[in-house]
């Protein structure tokens, strides 16, 4: 018997080497995936183990092309290996076990050394190996409780603020103070349904709607520009009404995000070149900023450009290229900054206390504000500067009452909660099981923290002013609604993280790094 396999097994490598390049393999769990359908089939389909799906595999499982599998799939059991040498015009070369290989099990593989490695499934294996993939099971775990806590703690100072600093204007002009605390709260809870939904959906099945979002949201874009309402200067909305409107921007940092994670992880390697990496990534991110920026939206456009720029940087894009296609992006923003109002903007940053009636009214008053609450404020409710003075008090200037109101102290919590965010999220990001989930994660972050940053800069007079809402605080429903869907999605990753055997910051490493430290 054993010398029949042998001879068999020898005759079958001739001729396979005098053919060419061995044939593709079938893999184990497509085979395995085919015998299931087929049960079922027969079983007249039945509600058992064997039902169509995917049997269960125990452990945390991810799915992505760019992933290793936990657990692999058990492999076959095979006959025990002849430990006769073979022809000298064979070698034996082992199937290296990482990733998904590691379920295809096999023993030695004959090849001709003059000849490349054969290719060990096709294209066409692979396809559907991805397509199964996205069938196995995953084990959810918890979410990270202190990022939706302190997400909820912002919400909760902006539902504060935002009654606070919009209850003179309402009941001025609507007869009403809670007209825009009623529409905000509103807004507030379709943004925490948004929240809980993205938060139970596996962020991985956001890859095959990313495209589609993609297709859907740069028209909007484009007709926002011919139909939308302008206001301040820009014209960003979809107005339904007098009580519903929507800023087509808005949608685009989540969908852009979506998009660009997909892309970049699809690339791998080819992200460091720049037929494939760079020079695709700047005309679509190009796309959108020049359509924003027909908006009269400088800082959206800077936030859209930030978040890009840190996902592709994260994906292991070529240093030089890098630079010098952020060195191009920079001077192109210093050209449209020195355009129109822009640049009424910029001389009033170097000069605030200039024209304080006219360009600088805003900043001035803003810096009033904060000037006037000291370390505790004066008071909630008891700002002055939402009065008439200040322009805009609760959507674009809201950081300037909590100044007046809350104090130094009040506003110090809101800087060490967006800190604390983004300390959470690019934690995710490194801890992430696959490349697609770390670059959601860091682009997600990079742009509720950069918008937060641009804000706080503004009404401090850090930045030249920029209408930029406060994320989770300003009035706005786009905003709030977006950003705790894209929150739900940090949320969602945060449950299929892997965690360190000996986190840095518990008792045991403090402990023992105590320890050395007397050694």
């Amino acid at each position: 018997m054993r010398n029949r396999l042998r001879n068999r097994r020898n005759g079958d490598g001739k001729r396979r080497l005098k053919g060419g390049s061995l044939p593709s393999l079938r893999s184990p769990a497509l085979e395995s995936a085919e015998r299931q359908s087929r049960l079922h089939s027969e079983n007249g389909g039945g509600r058992s183990q064997s039902s169509g799906h995917i049997p269960a595999v125990r452990g945390q499982m991810s799915y992505a092309n760019e992933d290793q599998l936990a657990h692999p799939f058990r492999a076959r059991k095979s006959l025990p290996p002849l430990r006769r040498k073979l022809s000298n015009e064979a070698a034996v070369q082992p199937t290296p076990r990482t990733g998904l290989t590691a379920s295809w099990k096999r023993a030695r593989q004959v090849t001709n050394p003059a000849s490349e490695p054969v290719q060990v499934i096709s294209d066409e294996e692979q396809k559907k190996l991805e397509a199964l993939e996205m069938q196995l099971p995953r084990v959810a775990g918890k979410i990270d409780s202190m990022l939706l806590i302190a997400v909820l703690a912002l919400v909760c100072i902006g539902l504060v603020m935002v009654y606070s600093a919009s209850s003179f204007i309402a009941a001025r002009y609507y007869g009403d103070a809670s007209y825009y605390f009623q529409r905000q709260l509103m807004w507030a809870v379709f943004g925490i349904t948004a929240m809980l939904v993205t938060m139970r959906i596996d962020y991985r099945h956001w890859r095959r709607f990313s495209l589609a979002g993609l297709v859907v949201t740069l028209p909007l874009l484009v007709l926002v520009l011919i139909f939308g309402t302008s206001a301040y200067g820009a014209s960003r909305w979809f107005t339904f009404g007098n009580f519903v409107s929507i800023q087509p921007s808005e949608i685009a940092k989540l969908v852009l995000a979506l998009y660009i994670a997909d892309w970049l992880a699809r690339k791998g390697n080819q992200v460091g070149t720049f037929l494939y990496g760079l020079a695709p990534f700047v005309i679509l991110v190009g796309i959108v900023l020049g359509l924003v920026l027909l908006e009269n939206d400088m800082g959206t456009a800077v936030i859209i450009a930030c978040l890009a720029t840190a996902m592709f940087f994260t994906a292991g894009a070529n240093i030089l290229q890098f630079l010098l296609a952020a060195g191009c992006g920079g001077l192109i923003f210093l050209t449209q900054a020195f355009q129109g109002y822009r640049y009424l903007r910029l001389m009033g940053f170097l000069d605030p206390f200039s024209d304080v009636t006219g360009k600088n009214l805003q900043l001035y008053q803003s810096l009033l504000a904060l000037g006037s609450g000291g370390w505790l404020g004066l008071g909630l409710g008891a700002s002055r500067q939402k009065t008439g003075y200040l322009p805009l008090p609760y959507i674009d200037s809201i950081f300037a009452i909590i100044g007046e109101e809350l104090g130094f102290i009040g506003c110090a919590v809101i800087v060490l909660l967006f800190a604390f965010l983004a300390f959470r999220g690019f934690r995710l990001a490194r801890r992430s099981q696959d490349v697609y989930g770390a670059l959601l994660s860091t682009g997600i972050t990079t742009w509720l923290v950069m918008q937060a940053l641009i804000n706080i800069g503004a009404a401090t007079g850090s930045i030249p002013y920029t209408g930029v809402p406060l994320p989770f605080i300003t009035f706005g429903g786009s905003s709030l609604v977006i950003s705790l869907a894209a929150v739900g999605v940090l949320l969602n990753i945060s449950r299929y993280i892997q965690e360190p055997e000996l986190p840095a910051l518990s008792k045991r490493s403090i402990t023992m790094t105590l320890k050395k430290r007397r050694a």
